[in-house]
């Protein structure tokens, strides 16, 4: 068995997509089987976006996923930590009415898309509901 091998062979140190790379096939269903589940989490990911929930982390584990193998995906995955790292420290470094501010605009933003999206998919207007409700209370 060449691929069991003790702890102290040169060859432990290989990883285990090294190995699956040394044959043409190996390189190929490797590239079609990150490709396929990289793109398919990157499409959840995005079909989530417009929704309240992790859509942007699922993007960005489907971009890690295609990492692996495809070259533009580090270059778009290196951009989106860099971008995201440096909003951070942006926000870390503003006041707290400004965070404030940039929090309730934000949650401003999720609410209309919630309110848009529960109106599109299910034609519920949430505001008129709302109302209604607050009506009847009286």
């Amino acid at each position: 068995m060449k691929w069991f091998l003790k702890p102290d062979d040169k060859a432990s140190d290989v990883r285990v997509l090294d190995r699956i790379r040394t044959t043409p096939t190996g390189r190929l269903a490797l590239k079609i089987g990150v490709g396929a589940l990289g793109g398919l989490v990157t499409l959840v990911g995005i079909v989530l976006i417009p929704l309240p929930g992790p859509g942007w982390a699922i993007v960005i584990l489907g971009l890690a996923i295609l990492a692996v193998e495809f070259h533009w995906a580090r270059g778009v995955l290196a951009f989106t930590r860099r971008h995201v790292t440096s909003w951070t420290q942006w926000i870390a470094r503003q006041s707290l009415p400004v965070r404030g501010l940039v929090g309730l605009l934000g949650m401003v933003f999720i609410s209309a898309v919630v309110w848009a999206s529960v109106r599109v998919s299910f034609g519920v207007d949430l505001v008129q509901v709302a109302l209604d409700f607050l009506e009847t209370r009286q």
